[in-house]
């Protein structure tokens, strides 16, 4: 798990030598990406105030890299390849783990974990033969990696002996997301499918997780999301994605980054959603009798 995504994004590209030519732009960005850090980090606001404040932050850091930098002063090759490097998406991935504080989010138990993890989707037992149901058992484990989430580490243990002899007994971990979230600056239809098909497996191994989608430019007509798994896919700065032939203009960048900043009602709905979901409570069997019904 990776707390500081972006910043990592960063180092590996100041370090590539295929950006030679963009390392002077790239230290001049992690000096603002440090600046931005510690300024989400000294913020002593709470709640909506504290999130339009962080959005606003994070608004003034993408305009500085993507556009003042990269899109003004950048290479051919880190413009191509920035999306490859995950130099732009990562700033959200970064984001959200700052958004896991008791000061925004409320109720969060202690020795929750965050950031983006390799999430579990399922488990399965594969032994190859009837002999070796009496050996250390064999399992396949289907994870997926995934932006950001909120879950819990699980640690387990398997054995066909009820003393859990070393030598029969199969011992590991799996990260359980109860939220998940995928980040992408454009979102076209074989994304949204593909999170559709990420939210099902997900939600096989933790019925009662939530599943969403944060991107910047829209390159698709909006769906239905309640025909699939997903929960909600938030259009972070409410615009569609700029036709081909203007992606290249440093003016057409300049403006939709000034004219469609990333919303701070849109995150604060997204925040409300988590704050809603960590309120409720998942599943009382009790209270099926009193409500005269399983759901």
């Amino acid at each position: 798990m990776a707390l500081t995504p972006h910043g990592e994004k960063l180092l590996a590209a100041i370090n590539n030598p295929k950006a030679i030519n963009d390392k002077d732009i790239l230290e001049e960005a992690l000096k603002a990406y440090k600046n931005w850090t510690t300024q989400l980090e000294n913020l002593t606001s709470k709640g909506d105030k504290r999130v339009r404040e962080m959005t606003g932050l994070l608004n003034g850091y993408k305009d500085l890299l993507e556009v003042d930098l990269i899109a003004k002063k950048g290479s051919p090759f880190i413009k191509r390849q920035k999306g490859q490097m995950k130099l732009d998406n990562s700033i959200m991935e970064e984001f959200l783990i700052h958004l896991v504080h008791e000061d925004v989010l409320k109720n969060l138990p202690k020795g929750i974990e965050t950031g983006s993890q390799t999430a579990f989707m399922s488990l399965s037992f594969r032994p190859s033969s009837i002999e070796k149901l009496c050996e250390k058992p064999e399992i396949v484990i289907k994870q997926k990696d995934q932006d950001f989430t909120i879950g819990k580490s699980i640690y387990y243990q398997f054995s066909p002996d009820n003393s859990f002899d070393k030598k029969l007994t199969l011992d590991g971990r799996f990260f359980l997301a109860v939220l998940a979230a995928e980040v992408k600056v454009n979102y076209d239809k074989t994304m949204f499918q593909e999170c559709a098909g990420t939210a099902s497996r997900l939600k096989q191994g933790c019925p009662l997780s939530k599943y969403y989608a944060l991107i910047e430019y829209l390159d698709m007509k909006p769906e239905d999301v309640r025909l699939t798994d997903i929960d909600n896919v938030f259009l972070l700065r409410k615009a569609k994605r700029l036709p081909f032939e203007k992606r290249s203009i440093f003016e057409e960048v300049r403006a939709i980054h000034r004219d469609l900043p990333i919303s701070a009602d849109v995150m604060i709905h997204f925040v409300k959603e988590i704050q809603n979901f960590i309120d409720a409570t998942w599943y009382d069997a009790d209270a099926a009798i009193e409500r005269g019904s399983f759901a």
